[in-house]
């Protein structure tokens, strides 16, 4: 394949990518065209190496997540973005973080193993948020009395955090304590500003303040 071939390749894809407001897989981005003209996937592959070579040194890169790739502010610029916006995100309280984190660390789990760590009760409205965030959903039943219902987290998770994989969370040897893996966890939202973004409600129980009995107690 040529290079003016290979170049309006990488304009397609870098348009259909800014269009799309959401990750694309390296499959959905060969479905666009044709079947006479689509690219392998080795050509595809090395279109989004050069893409992604492109977007060096400018305001914007592309960023591979579990669902696939997306165009994305890049995470120092992100103040700037957001003062384009009237309204701020809300911060999500430090109790769904840290229900959030033993979710993520310790999948699949559940919501009586969660309180057992963590030392005090789970509000209902954080689980709620979760599920309708789609950050986490039910993966099967503990074969216990009761049979509670266990939770692990989502491919939504990991695109809203901007991760690919699990392995991308910091080790937990490497952060103190649940409120520490919650600011790690947080701080992977600035990046996830992307062209089409806008200011949304983040659900009812993000903005829920910590309780007074809220323990830090470390992962084991």
């Amino acid at each position: 394949m040529n290079d003016e071939n290979l170049r309006k390749i990488q304009a397609i894809t870098e348009a259909a990518l800014l269009a799309a407001g959401k990750p694309m897989s390296l499959e959905q981005l060969r479905e666009l065209f044709d079947e006479g003209e689509r690219p392998a996937r080795q050509v595809m592959e090395h279109v989004l190496a050069l893409l992604e070579a492109a977007c060096e040194g400018r305001g914007f890169e592309l960023k591979k997540v579990a669902s696939g790739y997306r165009l994305q502010v890049r995470e120092e610029y992100a103040p700037w973005v957001a003062r384009l916006f009237e309204e701020k995100p809300q911060r999500y309280s430090r109790a769904l973080l840290e229900t959030l984190a033993l979710i993520a660390y310790r999948q699949p789990i559940t919501r009586g193993e969660i309180e057992d760590i963590r030392g005090v009760t789970v509000s209902s409205n954080i689980i709620r948020t979760l599920l309708e965030r789609e950050w986490v959903r039910v993966v099967g039943h503990r074969d216990v009395p009761g049979r509670p219902a266990m939770y692990a987290t989502t491919r939504q998770f990991l695109d809203y955090f901007n991760l690919s994989d699990l392995d991308q969370l910091p080790p937990l040897s490497e952060v103190r304590d649940l409120e520490e893996i919650g600011r790690e966890i947080e701080k992977n939202m600035q990046a996830e500003i992307e062209f089409d973004a806008s200011a949304g409600d983040e659900g009812e129980g993000a903005g829920e303040p910590a309780s007074d009995t809220d323990s830090n107690q470390t992962l084991h």
